[in-house]
């Protein structure tokens, strides 16, 4: 090795995860395991809304009216933001054009 080389240093103990100490990795990846349970969750929980809210859009249109309620979905976005703040807004917003499927 030349005197001008440096040479990296070691990988963490917890790779991949930012840890320095095994035990910070072991938690983290622990924790990083329940967010995918999680995730997996709310993936399964935002299809059963867009299910059940297409049963509403579908009932809505056949008796003559319009696939969208704009006052329920107010009520929708003030109740992410109450919950959440602004960011439950975004939250809200995304869950509606979900549902909503094509217009």
């Amino acid at each position: 090795m030349s005197p001008h080389t440096t040479t990296s240093p070691a990988p963490a103990p917890g790779t991949g995860t930012g840890a320095h100490t095994a035990e910070a990795a072991g938690i983290i990846q622990d924790a990083r395991q329940r967010i995918d349970d999680l995730d997996g969750r709310i993936i399964g929980l935002v299809q059963e809304r867009m299910a059940v809210s297409a049963v509403i859009q579908r009932e809505r249109l056949t008796s003559g009216g319009r696939r969208v309620n704009l006052s329920r979905e107010m009520e929708i976005l003030a109740h992410y933001r109450d919950q959440l703040g602004k960011p439950g807004t975004a939250l809200a917003m995304t869950l509606l054009e979900l549902s909503r499927g094509q217009i």
